[in-house]
């Protein structure tokens, strides 16, 4: 599959682009500022992450989310849910490494788990060197444990060679009926992958939105990966942070994804699929303002109830977290602050949070 860029309708494209530049720099610009700004970074990853489990059309708990990357579960973990931390943690990922990072082939490919055959045999002729050393060092050392390990094996190597032939098997890639329903061995990643890299060097004579919003479109025609289409939006938000348009943190792109409506995101004209990439920017924008001013207030009333506490209070470090989570629990504030649950809930009743969960048990408090 080829993704050609064609004529841009400019006319079209003019305003939304326009406008969609304009939010995210004010954004940038706010949370770079913002005094808040480190605990905004931390909760637009849980944000966009349930966002994007729901542009794809799976619904995840904002609360199970959060409580599973505490790894204090309240019951067992969906598939779902697993995939959606490891957005989180993927976004963490780029967060920390070069602003551009994951627009590469090296970034696609560790942050969708797939090794490339270079790097694979680099690392064995490593082992290969150092296995005859190593063999050397602990050879005396294991002898005993080795010489029981053999005999075990060859007590039960019956076991094994009862239904084998007698020559030595190949060790080569077998596709199981369930990797066939779940992998397509026709479906070469690599090279969608190269083309989606090749088209991200050809709009980069474009405004940094309307890169970022082709780079999207294309995405979603390419489907480069076939299990892991959430990782688009993460690359455009990296692309648009190595394009220096948001600098001071990761932007959600799925949240403003999120509030345009389907239709004009699966529009068959692609001009109206880019403006409603542009209009997600903006939406996108438009809600980490709200956020901020949310969290900057919250935070000035928070630290009222502080004043005058003495200098081993436990409350700051609650006051920290309610900033840079969405929701928090009484064994959250516990395992952070020190303390214990009961102490936790003293702090709670003292900085006077709202509760989230409305249950009289496993209750969760956050700033709305």
């Amino acid at each position: 599959m080829v993704y050609e860029i064609g004529n841009l309708t400019h006319k079209i494209l003019l305003g939304p682009l326009a406008a969609a530049e304009d939010a995210l720099a004010r954004l940038d610009e706010r949370v770079a500022r913002s005094e808040v700004g480190a605990g905004f970074a931390e909760r637009a990853d849980f944000f966009d992450s349930i966002a994007s489990m729901w542009v794809a059309g799976e619904l995840v708990h904002l609360e199970d989310l959060v409580l599973h990357d505490a790894r204090m579960d309240i019951r067992a973990p969906s598939h779902e849910l697993v995939i959606a931390h490891r957005i989180v943690r993927a976004r963490r990922q780029v967060s920390r490494n070069d602003p551009g990072w994951a627009v590469s082939r090296s970034g696609i490919m560790a942050l969708a788990g797939v090794a490339e055959e270079s790097s694979i045999e680099a690392v064995s002729a490593d082992r290969e060197g150092e296995g005859v050393e190593l063999d050397l060092v602990y050879h005396d050392a294991l002898s005993p444990e080795l010489a029981e390990i053999d005999q075990v094996l060859a007590r039960t190597k019956w076991l094994v060679d009862c239904n084998e032939p007698a020559e030595p098997r190949k060790h080569e890639p077998e596709l199981s009926v369930g990797e066939l329903l779940i992998r397509d061995p026709d479906w070469d990643e690599g090279e969608r992958i190269g083309e989606w890299l090749e088209l991200a060097k050809k709009v980069e004579r474009f405004p940094a939105t309307l890169a970022a919003a082709v780079l999207w479109d294309a995405w979603e025609h390419l489907e480069s990966l076939q299990r892991q289409h959430w990782l688009g939006l993460l690359l455009v938000s990296d692309f648009l942070r190595s394009r220096r348009k948001v600098r001071s943190h990761l932007l959600a792109y799925a949240v403003g994804l999120r509030e345009i409506p389907r239709e004009r995101r699966r529009a068959r004209d692609r001009t109206t699929r880019l403006i409603a990439s542009l209009d997600a920017m903006s939406a996108a924008a438009a809600a980490g303002m709200k956020d901020i001013d949310r969290l900057t207030l919250a935070k000035r009333q928070l630290e009222r109830k502080a004043l005058g506490k003495r200098s081993t209070s436990s409350l700051p470090v609650a006051i920290h977290l309610l900033l840079s989570r969405p929701i928090v629990s009484a064994h959250m504030i516990a395992k952070s602050a020190k303390i214990s649950p009961r102490g936790a809930l003293n702090l709670i009743g003292e900085l006077g949070v709202r509760e989230m969960t409305g249950r009289g048990r496993y209750r969760a408090w956050g700033i709305i």
